[in-house]
């Protein structure tokens, strides 16, 4: 679908307002003395992921009062509206919350379940890639693209934590990355930006939500990757949370492929 320049120049700079303001409050909490809380689902929550989600909520509310909103500490706010910003005010609370700097912002909008802008903000590393539909992806304001790798057995492939997988997509994980030429654990939104700007190959993960992905797609399409489910079906609202992320579509292709044959 194509958008007016105008309307998506107005969008990008809400979503770079919201993580403006998303910095602020997280370079104040980073290794400051906090309590780290569990939610429902056992994953850990911070005082820095309610302050930043609330904070971008508001800016971005204010701008586009009838564009819905999706967040990870707040939830959804309606969710009829065509567009909806979809959030994670701290993509990596664990590492946040133990003084590690990869931790990020995963800002997006999704308009008709196409993701129209992703934005991926490390604060602590100074670091910005922005992705939106029909143009190039930037790294801190300069273009940036994947790399060429068309084998698996010549890709590098990042996994944030064996943690996310369950017993029956796990052994497919650990099988498909020992395929490769050498995996990384670690990384949560970082792996992505580095997989935009040319410095791995993959990424497979699962058991992410929306918030977790959606800001992802513009990122890396928009760089010349591809970033689907494991079946190579489009992330959606109502993907079941297996991701892989390739620099190229011959790459993608392959590795969706041996993925299904595990």
């Amino acid at each position: 679908m194509n958008y007016p320049d105008g309307q998506l120049d107005h969008l990008v700079e809400t979503a770079c307002l919201a993580a403006d303001k998303a910095r602020s409050i997280t370079t104040y909490w980073f290794r400051a003395a906090m309590d780290v809380g569990a939610k429902e689902d056992r994953t850990p929550v911070t005082i820095a992921d309610q302050e930043t989600e609330l904070a971008i909520r508001e800016i971005i509310l204010e701008r586009h009062p009838e564009h819905g909103f999706f967040g990870e500490e707040t939830g959804i706010l309606d969710s009829e509206s065509e567009w909806q910003w979809v959030i994670d005010p701290i993509d990596g609370t664990k590492c946040f919350a133990t003084g590690m700097p990869t931790f990020g912002t995963l800002i997006s909008l999704i308009h008709k379940q196409e993701a129209v802008i992703g934005l991926i903000d490390h604060p602590i590393l100074d670091e910005r890639w922005i992705g939106v539909s029909g143009r190039p992806t930037t790294h801190n304001g300069q273009p940036c693209a994947t790399r060429s790798s068309k084998t698996v057995s010549s890709a590098t492939v990042y996994t944030t934590t064996t943690d996310m997988f369950n017993e029956q997509n796990g052994k497919v994980a650990d099988q498909f990355t020992r395929s490769c030429k050498f995996r990384v654990f670690g990384g949560d939104c970082y792996s992505y930006g580095l997989l935009a700007s040319g410095f791995n190959d993959m990424v497979c993960e699962a058991d992410l939500k929306p918030y977790d992905f959606f800001a992802l797609v513009p990122v890396v399409t928009g760089a010349g990757g591809c970033i689907t489910d494991w079946q190579g079906n489009t992330l959606t609202l109502d993907s079941f949370g297996e991701v892989l992320a390739s620099a190229n579509p011959i790459l993608h292709q392959q590795a969706i492929t041996a993925l299904n044959q595990l």
